[in-house]
C-alpha cells in the first residue's frame, strides 16, 4: 500500500506536466482522484484521473505493471466509466490505461458489450458474496505478493 501511494504521488507530479496530445486529445481539464459511488451499481472507487475535453469524458487508470493490458484492467476501467456516466450524466465511450513502468498509454474503447460484461461481472461478484463462495486462487502466485487481499487467503499460504 505504501508503494502504491508513493507511486501515485509520483504519477500526479508527472501527469500534471503531460500534454493531453499524448492521449490523442486537445485541450481539456484533468480531475485527479475522483471518488465515485453508485447505489444502483453497488460499486464505488477512486478514479486515478478523469479528463474532460470537448471530445468527451475519458477515465484514465494507472497501472504499475510491466505486462500488457488484460481483461481485468479493461473491466475495471469499464466500471469507472459506468460510475462516471452515472455521476456526471454523460456517456463515456473511451478511456485509457496508463502502464506506468513502460510509460505507455493504451486507448480502450468502452463499448456497450464491454459495459454489459462489466455489469455481469459485478452481478457474479455479488452472487459469490451472497453465497459466501471464495473464488479459486490464481494460478499465477506472483500476483499474490503485492495483493491487498492476501491476508484473506491464509488457506493457500
Amino acid at each position: 500500500m505504501r508503494h502504491g501511494r508513493a507511486a501515485e504521488e509520483a504519477i500526479d507530479r508527472l501527469e500534471k506536466r503531460r500534454k493531453l496530445t499524448e492521449f490523442g486529445l486537445g485541450e481539456g481539464k484533468r480531475i485527479f482522484h475522483l471518488w465515485c459511488s453508485s447505489d444502483v451499481l453497488g460499486l464505488s472507487g477512486k478514479l486515478d484521473l478523469l479528463i474532460e475535453s470537448r471530445a468527451g469524458l475519458f477515465p484514465v487508470d494507472f497501472k504499475m505493471s510491466e505486462q500488457n493490458v488484460h481483461l481485468n484492467h479493461i473491466t475495471q476501467l469499464c466500471g469507472y466509466a459506468l460510475l462516471v456516466e452515472e455521476k456526471l450524466q454523460h456517456p463515456v465511450e473511451c478511456g485509457f490505461i496508463f502502464l506506468v513502468p513502460r510509460e505507455e498509454i493504451v486507448r480502450i474503447d468502452l463499448t456497450a458489450e464491454r459495459k454489459i460484461a462489466t455489469r455481469e461481472a459485478l452481478a457474479q461478484i455479488r452472487r459469490s458474496i451472497d453465497l459466501q463462495v471464495t473464488p479459486n486462487p490464481t494460478h499465477v502466485r506472483a500476483r499474490c505478493d503485492e495483493c491487498e487481499y492476501r491476508n484473506y487467503c491464509g488457506d493457500i499460504f
